[in-house]
């Protein structure tokens, strides 16, 4: 093949995923009530009157809160770290604001192979400071994150539970920064 049939392949492509992109984008955010007929569980939070993430260890507090886009906290209630060698990260998405809200396309992160699975808590990171590395959510052999996917519109007050997977840092890190787009950056403890 000659260069110029690869760059004119590529640049269709990279328009065919733009516009999907945009395509879904605009569907996200279009009407409908979020009343698809599922239910979704419900339990009672304090409200967080500050916007700072709070790191607490050894008790029934979250690890961390973190304040995202219309109203949604993503409450962690703890990050596990297994013998198999990774860390799961466990929590809860409330919307705390008066409105339904949709998580935003944005949590998925930008890597194509985990935007291709649709909504998910895909962007997750964990950050090593000490160590200088980044942890990725893992993928399952199809490509598709491990973590919570199919993100529904959550109602006003309405809590949905989560979880992301990622690879384990060494034994001696115990404390690591979670990163997630669109919400504030907390460090939390991985007990295990």
């Amino acid at each position: 093949m000659n260069n110029r049939f690869i760059k004119k392949a590529r640049r269709g492509v990279i328009a065919v995923v733009i516009g999907t992109g945009l395509a879904l984008s605009v569907a996200g955010c279009s009407g409908g009530d979020g009343d698809d007929g599922k239910s979704e569980s419900s339990a009672s939070a304090s409200k967080d009157s500050g916007s700072n993430p709070s790191a607490q260890e050894g008790s029934d507090e979250p690890l961390a809160e973190l304040k995202g886009e219309e109203g949604l906290i993503l409450k962690l209630t703890s990050a596990q770290r297994d013998e198999g060698g990774f860390v799961t990260v466990s929590g809860e998405l409330k919307n705390d604001g008066d409105e339904p809200a949709r998580v935003s396309v944005r949590t998925a992160g930008d890597e194509t192979e985990i935007i291709r699975h649709g909504s998910s808590l895909g962007g997750a990171t964990l950050v090593d400071s000490t160590g200088k590395k980044r942890y990725y959510v893992l993928r399952d052999t199809d490509g598709r994150p491990l973590t919570t996917t199919n993100m529904p519109r959550i109602k006003a007050g309405d809590v949905v539970p989560v979880f992301m997977q990622f690879p384990s840092p060494p034994a001696s890190v115990t404390e690591v920064t979670f990163q997630l787009p669109t919400f504030a950056s907390a460090t939390i403890a991985i007990s295990g």
